[in-house]
Parts: structure tokens; sequence; C-alpha cells
């Protein structure tokens, strides 16, 4: 008997998900990489997304496939397995051995691969939204520089944390930083970091924090 996962699988096919998003090493590069897909999103989020992707974010330019419900929790099911397995069958990308030397390449390409790119925007400026937070948005990171050391960053980004909820009383924000110590070891997280780093805004003092 097929499993929920297998048979969501396919769906991603039959739907052509995989013109756009690439899992692993296969797929169109057009919309975001899934291959940490079930890391950073829950079921509840993804469920949620695949049934109105508009109803979250407006301006989405991902088309609204009017699932039924057996589909979507089909594909919900699959896309919350992809926890990075697929990169350890074929190789990080990030370590490619053309761009070894490159750091700040290779921390952009995690940003991008992993999927950071996803919740904090292109260059981390920010504007994806989110429930029952502030401003009804995740943060940028472009300025993370000036609020952190690279060491404070670092644990943050390994650890993960909740948002504040805007009303206290309040449903949980769906969204949330999950803890990429989990998956990523401590020199990606520092080639991240780097990343991070480089897009303070011009002018910025050096030592500034």
């Amino acid at each position: 008997m097929e499993t929920p996962e297998r048979l969501g699988q396919a769906h991603f096919i039959t739907f052509t998900c995989n013109r756009c998003h690439r899992v692993g090493s296969s797929g169109g590069t057009d919309a975001v990489d899934l291959t940490f897909v079930g890391f950073r999103h829950n079921r509840e989020w993804l469920d949620l997304w695949l049934k109105d992707p508009a109803a979250w974010k407006k301006d989405t330019t991902m088309q609204n496939f009017h699932l039924q419900e057996k589909t979507r929790r089909e594909l919900t099911a699959y896309l919350a397995s992809l926890k990075g397995q697929n990169f350890d069958k074929v190789g990080r990308p990030w370590n490619d051995s053309r761009i070894m030397s490159d750091f700040l390449e290779r921390g952009r390409i995690i940003y991008e691969k992993a999927g950071c790119i996803a919740c904090h925007g292109k260059a981390s400026q920010g504007g994806y939204p989110n429930n029952n937070v502030p401003g009804g948005k995740i943060p940028p990171l472009e300025a993370v520089a000036d609020g952190y050391t690279k060491e404070e960053l670092a644990g943050f980004i390994k650890k993960g944390r909740k948002p504040d909820k805007a009303d206290p009383n309040g449903p949980e924000p769906l969204i949330e930083m999950p803890a990429w110590g989990q998956v990523l070891n401590d020199a990606e997280v520092a080639l991240l970091v780097d990343y991070l780093y480089s897009l303070r805004p011009k002018g910025r003092q050096e030592d500034a924090w």
C-alpha cells in the first residue's frame, strides 16, 4: 500500500510543482527550493498554504490548484517529509568544489537553498506574512549585524526562536524560526552568518551592534 508521502510525491509531479520548485538536485529554480520545507514549516501551515496561497500572501505568484482534501493531505505529507535528506544523497550545493574558497557565495547559497529566503525574502529584505506577530510580517535580516555579534547570531540561528505574539491571548504564529543547528553544522552556520553580515547597508560602522 502506498504511503501518503509517496502519493504526495506523485501529486507533486502530476501538478508540475517540480517545474518551478527544486528538491535536492531535481526541479526548477523559478520558485523557492523545497529541500528543507518540512523542516522550516509545520503541517498546519503547509496545508493552509496549499489550500489557498493568496489567502496567506496576497501577491504570491503561486497558483491555487483547488486541490481535493485527500490530495492536499497527501501532498502536505510529502512536503512535511522533506527535511534535507535529498541533499544528503547528492551533496549539499554550497559544498561544490568550484566555490569552496568563496565563503560569501557559499553563505548565499545556504540562505537560498536551505530556504531562509522563503521567510526573510531576497537579500533578507523581509516582508513575508505571519499570523499574530507585530506588524503581521516576518522581520528582515539585512541589518541584523547592527543588533547581534556574529557569535550571538550563530547561536540564534542554531537554537531557533518562537516569534513574539502581537496579541498575547491570540493564536500561536504558524511560522517560527527553526533550530537550524539540527540540520546545519557549525561551519555552515558560520558561512550563513558571514553572508548575513555582508548585507549590512553601506555606511554602517563595521563594529556597530
